[in-house]
């Protein structure tokens, strides 16, 4: 590695894979002595007009210096960058600090020259804007705060790296070079950037695995039954419109064939191109596997095997090993581990799962990281009638199984923009990002519906098989960030299912008011319950008597819809009695007809054991195949174990939805019917809330910089403190927070003197931390007029509670009476800064009764957030009380968020309490704690999680 005589360490942790443009990996790390044999070669396999583009003049091979030049750095002035593939280098980036003379110099000269060297092979995959975020990182690391670039005006793709980089920067030319100059501090538009090459990269990444052109099944047994030979078999029978070839290293030299597909030793024995390699042999074996692929060029590995992170210590690192192994040739990992990967489109038709047959195509993209919970939806999904498993099936299923690479964030990239997904089911047992989710949840919700349900909430762990940041945050604040970012928060894959059958073919509803009609009054009734149970508006009920005939429900469900007074309407029906009731397909036809007529309005059917009702309201719009029947391409097959009772059949046609027919969801019980219509109103308004996020407001009267040096003065104590009563006066002071002091009382003369300073009338209060903030003990004396009264109360709570260096009392001036309340923010490892609201004492502690946005908080977010905890109605007149103040109370949380957003050091705030009367309001405690924050990966270079 380095010599001795370098100034710094080697920095493994700039050490990073990226996700390049075409999908495919690299490896980005620093350049050391070591190198010098690659970097020849590297060089060498460098066309000339590459070369005079770096250099500006002919340089067919690099000199002994110059090899010792690129290769010897001391990682502070002197910083080279590779990005490797299989180990080589395809491309540098190097930057020398200078001067302002633009000669070498060391700190605190803040430029730097910067220049890139991309292999021909390799231009256009976004190498040198990946290395370009890296460098740039290093380099603000090293207190580099702008680089310098010159470029001969014919190299356009280099230009164009700097200019889209989203940079603030100058350009000028001179003796005919293009010089640019640019600041290395990230903006709104560089970030905006950034984000989007990464889901470009990222969604690319995930296609390669879901839309291969071939597809090789390594682990192919001899003989039937096994792993390898089940997927190979999946796989053929599914129809795969691509190569598909059966590989195995036991094989017989003359085998050319298994059942019908080119059988193979080994994969580098394949002519042509491999996309995808299912991996299904043992773990010792994986590693063999993996360099046998790489070296053949494969873009991507399902690995089914087991033997991993699941399976302990040993297995994590072998795991570890696993997805280093595969990155270092450019390819990205489902599993190991793993259920397998769905793609039910025609152009694909891809089984390559041990699901033995496929499910219906649809519009719902499926997400699971537990094989079992995958068979489990899937197995829902189909099953479930009500009109959507006619039609409305899966478009794409993922099971990650330990989710070693390719994450949730991953596949949620790729849903983002597929045109084949209107809807995504999510089965979480773990967030390995929560930061980056909840942004990738947030976009994705504002434009297509995001159903999420999380496992292990309250183990206290994740699953062995994972490995997770820790969090601090409980459950229940996590699940409220979610639901702020536009995630449809369900707690069972049942709700997760009878949700995204409601969101897959019919439309949000405008508003809570639900209409009610059926031919059961007491079916009625329970649904009315239900929605005011779930904080729906029901209208009531419309008894159509159980003679009603198919007509009678027609004219009424149309008349319903017409209404403009509802925006949703639940459609209750018994089973059919006399000889005048309707028939289930009768019924349904009804049903779709008049839920046609008026199309922006959800139609959902709660029905009683009726056998054919939710088959029918199906059939009454399906093109499905008939059961026994099979889809083209596909092949029968016989399977003595069919946990799933898949039928395969033909899409519908996507290119034209206009004409496509509208299925009403039907559900077996009311109150699973109104629950998946509550939760899909909710996100209805945030759909139409996400429109207008609102701002962050700017106020005059803070002083960041103020604030900045009074934390920098505080932390040169120490790596973390909380701060003292006037420190934190102070800091939040700067922010116009202002806290009522409260003044030492050792005796009671101390008290007298304070409460003369203060003025009258003031509270003496005990701070011990088993009375702190806990007035029903009586710790804590109100409204004592005179010196009096105060020496009064100071000789109760002493012969109460004990000395009063026990107590620790305080005298405090009174402040106007309204409702106590709790402010608090919280830098989170994991899902970063928070803050959170309540009503101090039991209503937040016993209650749990919080509520949580994240960090920066808009003016509507702080106006909803307000609205948002149970108990809110004690602050707007609740039976007859004075409203209070809730405008100065939302004013206050946007400068507690603007303090932690600005500054990241405050780690923790908590004001309690909080008195906000009819007007104004009084912050009477407060405690801030500072440290260094932590690592911000979301504003960093773009990087694959190490787990």
């Amino acid at each position: 590695m380095q010599t001795s005589s370098d100034r710094h360490e080697y920095p493994a942790h700039w050490e990073a894979d990226v996700v390049l443009r075409d999908g495919g990996t690299a490896r980005i790390r620093p350049i050391t002595v070591d190198d010098a044999e690659r970097l020849v070669s590297f060089y060498e396999q460098v066309s000339d007009e590459s070369k005079y583009y770096r250099f500006f003049a002919p340089y067919p091979r690099l000199s002994a210096k110059d090899v010792h030049r690129f290769t010897h750095h001391d990682f502070v002035d002197r910083v080279g960058l590779a990005a490797t593939v299989g180990g080589e280098f395809i491309a540098t980036v190097r930057y020398d600090r200078i001067g302002a003379d633009g000669m070498p110099a060391s700190a605190p000269a803040d430029e730097a020259e910067v220049a890139f060297l991309v292999q021909d092979a390799h231009q256009g995959r976004g190498v040198a804007s990946a290395l370009l975020e890296h460098i740039g990182a290093v380099a603000r690391e090293r207190g580099i705060r702008r680089f310098a670039a010159e470029v001969l005006p014919a190299n356009t793709k280099m230009i164009k790296v700097f200019t889209d980089a989203g940079y603030t920067q100058k350009r000028s030319f001179e003796d005919g070079v293009v010089r640019l100059e640019f600041d290395l501090e990230p903006t709104d538009r560089s970030l905006a950037v950034q984000y989007a090459r990464e889901q470009r990269a990222e969604a690319r990444s995930v296609q390669r695995l879901l839309v291969p052109g071939s597809v090789a099944v390594i682990g192919t047994g001899r003989t039937p039954g096994g792993v390898g030979r089940s997927v190979l078999g999946n796989i053929k029978d599914a129809g795969y419109t691509g190569r598909l070839y059966a590989v195995n290293k036991a094989f017989p030299e003359d085998l050319k064939e298994l059942d019908g597909v080119p059988a193979h030793r080994s994969v580098r024995d394949i002519d042509g191109p491999v996309d995808l390699a299912v991996v299904a042999v043992p773990a010792e074996y994986v590693p063999e596997v993996v360099t046998e692929c790489g070296e053949h060029g494969v873009q991507g590995l399902v690995v089914v095997s087991a033997g991993y992170a699941e399976s302990g210590p040993d297995g994590r690192e072998r795991q570890r090993a696993l997805v280093r192994h595969a990155r270092a040739y450019g390819m990205r990992i489902i599993g190991p581990n793993a259920f397998g990967i769905i793609n039910t489109s025609a152009d694909v038709r891809l089984n390559a799962s041990l699901a033995p047959e496929m499910p219906r195509p649809g519009r719902i993209g499926l997400f699971a990281q537990s094989g079992a919970i995958g068979i489990a939806l899937l197995s829902r999904l189909y099953r479930r009638g009500g009109g959507v498993t006619g039609v409305t099936g899966v478009s794409t299923f993922v099971s990650s199984g330990n989710r070693a690479d390719v994450s949730g964030n991953d596949v949620l990239q790729y849903w983002y923009d597929d045109p084949d997904t209107d809807v995504v089911l999510m089965y979480l047992e773990s967030i390995g990002n929560p930061r980056k989710f909840t942004r990738l949840a947030r976009r994705t919700a504002a434009a297509k519906p995001l159903v999420v349900v999380q496992g292990a909430r309250h183990g206290g762990a994740a699953p062995q098989g994972h490995a997770v940041r820790a969090t601090r945050l409980p459950h229940a604040t996590v699940s409220a960030l979610l639901r702020q970012a536009g995630v449809i928060r369900v707690d069972t894959i049942t709700e997760l299912v009878d949700a995204g059958l409601l969101l897959a073919r019919q439309p949000l509803p405008a508003g809570p008011r639900v209409a009610i009609l059926g031919n059961s009054e007491s079916l009625g009734l329970l649904t009315y319950d239900a929605c005011l149970s779930e904080g729906l508006r029901p209208l009531p009920p419309l008894d159509l008597t159980t003679g009603a005939s198919a007509e009678d429900f027609r004219a009424a469900l149309a008349r319903a819809l017409a209404d403009d007074t509802c925006d949703a309407v639940v459609v209750t029906a018994i089973p059919a009695i006399g000889e005048v009731s309707p028939g289930d397909a009768e019924l349904a036809e009804a049903l779709r007809s008049a839920a046609e007529r008026v199309p922006g309005k959800p139609v959902l059917v709660v029905h009683v054991e009726l056998g054919g009702l939710a088959e029918a309201l199906s059939a009454a719009a399906s093109t499905a195949p008939q059961a026994g029947t099979t889809a083209p391409g596909a092949t029968g097959r016989t399977h003595p174990f069919r946990p799933l009772d898949f039928l395969a059949e033909t899409p519908p046609d996507k290119s034209d939805t206009s004409e496509t027919p509208r299925l009403i969801p039907a559900y077996p019980a009311a109150e699973r019917a109104v629950r998946a219509l509550a939760e899909v109103v909710k996100y209805s308004q945030w759909r139409r809330e996400a429109a207008d996020p609102g701002k962050v407001p700017e106020y005059e009267d803070i002083d960041e910089k103020g604030a900045a040096r009074l934390i920098d003065g505080l932390l040169a104590r120490g790596q973390g403190l909380t701060l003292g009563t006037d420190e934190t006066c102070d800091l939040l002071g700067k922010y116009g927070v202002h806290v009522h002091r409260a003044l030492h009382a050792p005796t009671p003369e101390a008290a007298a003197d304070a409460a003369r300073a203060l003025g009258y009338p003031v509270a003496l209060k005990a701070t011990a931390p088993h009375l702190r903030h806990r007035a029903d003990l009586g710790g804590v004396r109100l409204d004592l007029a005179d010196e009096e009264q105060l020496r009064r109360a100071y000789a109760e709570l002493t012969a109460l509670f004990g000395k009063p260096e026990e107590l620790r009392p305080v005298v405090q001036r009174m402040a106007p009476r309204g409702v106590d309340t709790v402010v608090r923010a919280v830098i989170d490892p994991a899902a970063g800064a928070v803050l959170s609201f309540g009503l101090a004492g039991a209503p937040s502690q016993l209650l749990g009764d919080m509520a949580h946005r994240l960090i920066p908080v808009t003016d509507r977010e702080a106006t909803s957030i307000v609205r948002s905890i149970r108990t809110a109605p004690l602050l707007f007149g609740w039976r007859g009380s004075a409203p209070v103040d809730t405008p100065a109370l939302e004013e206050l949380l946007l400068r507690v968020s603007r303090l932690v957003d600005d500054h990241p050091e405050v780690v923790a705030v908590t004001l309690e309490p909080v008195v906000v009367a009819t007007h104004g309001l009084s912050v009477l405690g407060a405690s801030v704690r500072l440290a260094p924050p932590p690592a911000r990966d979301d504003l960093g270079p773009r990087t694959l999680p190490v787990y």
